[in-house]
């Protein structure tokens, strides 16, 4: 008996010795969020690499991937039952413009469009898409009558999330279409993205700093081929300001150290956007070019037009009728009420609540004639 009590009494002891070396063990750290499916289209994943490092993603391009807005990565391998293998890489950002970027950054000349994802491209059995803000890349092993089948299940099967987007950038839609080289537009938000697709102008004097954001393309005309710049600014006036400092390059051009400056060029701002046409292209077609880029301001009232439901006069009429309504129909059931509550009282009670003439008195004002005044 005397072993049993000193069981109990030690118990106590190594219950807490062993909470206490529970709670000083080091968590395990959590896995990044898995931006694949486990499988897809008969697909299974068999290995998986997953980093919020942008060098893990693409070492050559590492910044490019960071100003875009990049918050994660996944590598994956797939395996089909028949042997069949491919190569899966996606890569989360933070909205849908950045995922877009991304993908003309990484889309080639000679891609061909594909009915994939939100938008897609392929060139033998590279396939190349985004879906809201992942960008996908996929190293097929060949070419079936249903890759790409299988692949809008992948992009339907995509792990997606993210807050609030603002939806696609605008900025590229104002590139012209006449004499437009395919795939050749490259939307960029800084410096190294900017050098990684090569501009008619430096980025320093861009100054992405102030919120610029640029769309490139190429087109072909008589004398060759020319690119298209388009800078957007965020405000008319630094646009404005902008547009001067390039003009001011065209008469005095840095010195022919600066290789990254391709002056003279024709310039034209419309509203936010500052464009520039440069290469090998004749004045005439340089201003046919810039004339077809025209911003369009889509103008909202915030202010209330009193034509809505909740200010419109006859809604005040009719609510002004119902509360009218409400306040009779609450009348009248207070009528009632007090009037039944009298009557039911006057039957069981006769004579000791109401009607009681014995004990109430009437109160006289004597107004009659009284004595006369002396």
């Amino acid at each position: 008996m005397k072993r049993v009590w000193q069981l109990l009494a030690v118990l106590p002891a190594v219950f807490m010795l062993a909470a206490g070396g529970s709670a000083a063990a080091p968590p395990k750290a959590s896995s990044p969020l898995s931006l694949l499916p486990k499988e897809f289209a008969g697909w299974e994943k068999i290995s998986s690499q997953s980093s919020a490092d942008p060098a893990v993603a693409d070492p050559v391009y590492a910044n490019v991937l960071r100003e875009y807005g990049f918050t994660g990565f996944e590598k994956a391998a797939f395996r089909r039952p028949e042997g069949r293998q491919i190569v899966v890489k996606a890569a989360r950002f933070a909205d849908t413009a950045g995922a877009y970027g991304a993908f003309t950054f990484y889309k080639l000349p000679e891609m061909l469009p594909e009915d994939f994802g939100d938008r897609g491209a392929s060139l033998n059995q590279r396939a190349l898409f985004y879906r809201a803000n992942v960008l996908v890349e996929a190293q097929l092993d060949r070419i079936t009558a249903m890759t790409a089948a299988e692949l809008r299940e992948l992009s339907s099967a995509l792990i997606l999330s993210g807050g609030p987007d603002s939806g696609l950038p605008t900025l590229p839609q104002y590139l012209p279409r006449q004499a437009y080289i395919k795939n050749s537009v490259k939307f960029v938000v800084g410096p190294s993205g900017l050098a990684a697709v090569g501009s008619p102008l430096p980025a320093g004097q861009i100054e992405f700093e102030r919120g610029a954001e640029v769309a490139e393309g190429k087109y072909a005309t008589s004398r060759g081929t020319a690119t298209l710049l388009l800078i957007e600014y965020p405000t008319p006036q630094i646009a404005a300001g902008r547009a001067r400092a390039f003009e001011a390059l065209n008469h005095n051009p840095p010195p022919p150290a600066d290789v990254t400056l391709a002056a003279p060029f024709a310039i034209k701002r419309s509203g936010p956007i500052v464009v520039l046409a440069a290469g090998q292209i004749s004045p005439g077609e340089a201003r046919s070019l810039l004339a077809s880029v025209n911003y369009d301001a889509d103008v909202t009232w915030n202010e209330n037009t009193s034509l809505d439901q909740k200010n419109n006069v006859l809604n005040l009429l009719a609510n002004i009728i119902f509360l009218i309504a409400i306040l009779l129909a609450f009348a009248l059931v207070i009528g009632l009420a007090f009037g039944g509550l009298r009557l039911l009282i006057k039957r069981f009670f006769p004579g000791r609540v109401f009607d009681r003439s014995a004990d109430m008195e009437i109160i006289q004002l004597k107004l009659g004639p009284g004595r006369p005044r002396r």
